[in-house]
């Protein structure tokens, strides 16, 4: 039990410190030193977890969004409007992950790393926003448009507040 706490807490750690590098040095250019080093444990105890960068990497985009997802689905399955729930939907999976990274001198190079060296994490989390999305656009059609117009919101990197109106204006469109 006390294993289990404290492999839990490193793992945090341990990710957050990656978020972090990669975030400010980019995927290339932060190494498994620079990621032991700023979560102040040895590099041989990050291969104990994984067994690379790549990998490292792929749990680090996978923590950024896996934990918003159930939050998600409950606004989907509660009470309120089509449009509200997509707005709060869209609040919780893009806008505040966005909040959160926009900020770091990588943000760009961390979603682009993403497709480049993890194609198939990148589409999973694509799929998981497209099914909740299609749940309250009801067209798969509808799903697609509205989501490459959303990602076109974030092309010039806007402040948060910015992308929040952007995304409201889009979801008046779609669902008046």
């Amino acid at each position: 039990m006390v294993d289990d706490a404290r492999d839990t807490t490193r793992r945090r750690v341990l990710l957050d410190a990656a978020r972090s590098c990669f975030l400010q040095f980019g995927y290339t250019k932060t190494s498994l030193d620079d990621i032991a080093k700023r979560a102040n444990i040895s590099r041989p105890l990050i291969y104990r977890k994984f067994k690379n960068k790549e990998e490292l990497f792929g749990a680090v985009y996978d923590d950024t969004f896996d934990a918003r997802y159930p939050e998600a689905e409950k606004v989907l399955a509660g009470r309120g409007t089509k449009r509200d729930k997509l707005l709060r939907i869209y609040e919780i999976v893009v806008i505040e992950t966005w909040a959160m990274m926009m900020n770091t001198p990588m943000v760009a190079e961390f979603y682009e790393a993403c497709m480049r060296v993890l194609p198939e994490i990148h589409a999973k989390h694509e799929r998981r926003l497209f099914e909740l999305t299609k749940d309250l656009l009801g067209s798969k059609e509808a799903t697609e448009v509205f989501m490459l117009a959303s990602e076109g919101l974030m092309a010039d990197m806007p402040s948060a507040a910015v992308l929040r109106k952007r995304v409201q204006l889009l979801i008046e469109r779609f669902v008046g």
